[in-house]
C-alpha cells in the first residue's frame, strides 16, 4: 500500500512540471522559446520578403532607366545624323561653289561664277569668254550647253543662244546622240534635237539620254523600255531599271532585283546575276556583287577588275577611273586595276580632257593631272 501511495504521488509531482519540447538539434524546449522560436522565423521570412521585394523593385528601376537611357541615345544619335545630313548638305553646297571655280575644262571651257552668283565660262588661259550673265549653266556637250536666263535655253561655244528658252521646261539635260531630254510643265520627260524641236513628246516618267540611237524610258507603269529617235517603242517595258547602251549592252533590273545586259534585239548577253550595274564605258561597267564589293567586267561579262571594293568606282574616262578604299579616301586606277594616283582625296571626279578634280581634306578642290600632280 505504501509503495502505491508513492507512486501516485510520484504521478502528481510530474504532472506539476511544465511540458517541454524537443527541438530539431536534439535540445529541450519550452512552449515559451517555442513561440520565441516562431516569431524569429516569421521575422526572419518577412525580411526575406522584403529583401526579394526590394531587390525585385531595384531591377525594375535598373530596368527603367536603361530603357530611359537606351531611348536618350537613340533621340540623340537621331539628332546628331540629322546634323550631320544638314551639315552635309551644307558642305555640299559650299563645294558645289568652290568647285565651279576650279573645275576641269569641257571642250576647252570651264564653268565660273562671279560675285553676283552669276555664271558664264572661261578659257584655258582664265580668260572669260563667255560673260556671267546667266542663273545657272551645265556643261557643253556636243557643243552646246544648257543655261538658264527666266528659262532653259542653250549657247554654243560661242555664247551664242542657238535654242532660246520657251519657258515650258523644268529642266534640261546636256545633248548626247544628238538628242536632249527635257523635263515639261507636266513633269514628264521627253527630247528635244538640235533645233530645239520637241520631236518626242514630254509623256516618260524618266528618260535621261539617248545613246547608239535608242534611250531607257519609264512608262506610266515605272516598267523600263527602250525608244527610238522617233518616239517608237523598240523594246517593251518589261524592266524594273535600265540604263542605256554603249558598246551595244545595256544594263537591265529584273523583277528579281538582279542586273544583266541586253543587246538592242532584247537578248539577254549577260546574265542577270548583280546586285548593281551601270553602263559600258571604254569597255568596262561597273558592278555589284551580292557582299556588295564593286568590281568591273569587260563585254562577255568576265570580272576583268576584282570585285573588292565598297563604294561605288567611277566609271572609266580617258583609261582611268576613281576608287574609294575603306577609308572612304578617293585614288585612280587604269584597266589592269593598277592603283595609278594613290587614295589620299576626299573627293573625286572623272578625268576630262586630262584633268580630274579632286577634293582635299579641308574641303579645298584642285586639279590633278594622269600622274596625280597638282595643276593650275
Amino acid at each position: 500500500m505504501k509503495t502505491i501511495v508513492k507512486i501516485l504521488l510520484a504521478v502528481f509531482m510530474l504532472s506539476l512540471v511544465p511540458t517541454t519540447y524537443v527541438c530539431a538539434q536534439g535540445s529541450i524546449e519550452t512552449p515559451a522559446e517555442r513561440k520565441a522560436r516562431q516569431e524569429r522565423e516569421a521575422a526572419a521570412r518577412r525580411k526575406k520578403q522584403q529583401q526579394e521585394a526590394a531587390a525585385r523593385r531595384q531591377r525594375e528601376e535598373e530596368a527603367r532607366k536603361k530603357r530611359k537611357a537606351e531611348e536618350q541615345a537613340a533621340r540623340e544619335q537621331a539628332a546628331r545624323e540629322q546634323a550631320e545630313r544638314e551639315q552635309a548638305a551644307r558642305e555640299r553646297e559650299e563645294c558645289r561653289k568652290r568647285l565651279l571655280s576650279c573645275e576641269v575644262f569641257r571642250d576647252g571651257l570651264a564653268r565660273y561664277k562671279d560675285a553676283n552668283e552669276k555664271y558664264g565660262f572661261v578659257d584655258r588661259t582664265g580668260k572669260l569668254v563667255i560673260p556671267c550673265i546667266f542663273e545657272s549653266v551645265l556643261w557643253f556637250s556636243e557643243g552646246l550647253a544648257p543655261v538658264r536666263d527666266n528659262g532653259w535655253g542653250f549657247i554654243d561655244i560661242t555664247g551664242k543662244v542657238v535654242i532660246p528658252s520657251n519657258g515650258k521646261w523644268r529642266y534640261v539635260n546636256g545633248f548626247k546622240d544628238g538628242m536632249c531630254s527635257v523635263w515639261g510643265e507636266n513633269f514628264m520627260w521627253g527630247f528635244i534635237d538640235k533645233t530645239g524641236k520637241l520631236v518626242i513628246p514630254c509623256q516618260w516618267k524618266s528618260g535621261p539620254y539617248f545613246s547608239e540611237g535608242l534611250a531607257s524610258v519609264m512608262d506610266s507603269n515605272d516598267r523600263y523600255g527602250f525608244i527610238d529617235k522617233t518616239g517608237k517603242t523598240v523594246l517593251p517595258f518589261q524592266w524594273k531599271d535600265a540604263w542605256g547602251f554603249n558598246n551595244g549592252l545595256a544594263p537591265v533590273k529584273n523583277d528579281n532585283d538582279k542586273w544583266g545586259f541586253i543587246d538592242k534585239t532584247g537578248k539577254v548577253v549577260i546574265p542577270y546575276q548583280w546586285k548593281d550595274a551601270h553602263e559600258f564605258s571604254e569597255g568596262l561597267a561597273r558592278v555589284k556583287d551580292n557582299n556588295d564589293k564593286w568590281g568591273f567586267i569587260d563585254q562577255t561579262g568576265k570580272v576583268v577588275i576584282p570585285l573588292q571594293w565598297k563604294w561605288m568606282p567611277g566609271e572609266f574616262s580617258e583609261g582611268l577611273a576613281y576608287i574609294l578604299d575603306d577609308n572612304k579616301m578617293y585614288g585612280f586606277i587604269d584597266k589592269t586595276g593598277k592603283l595609278v594616283i594613290p587614295c589620299q582625296w576626299k573627293g573625286a571626279g572623272s578625268f576630262h580632257e586630262s584633268q580630274a578634280r579632286v577634293q582635299d581634306d579641308n574641303g579645298d578642290w584642285y586639279t590633278i593631272d594622269k600622274t596625280g600632280k597638282v595643276v593650275k
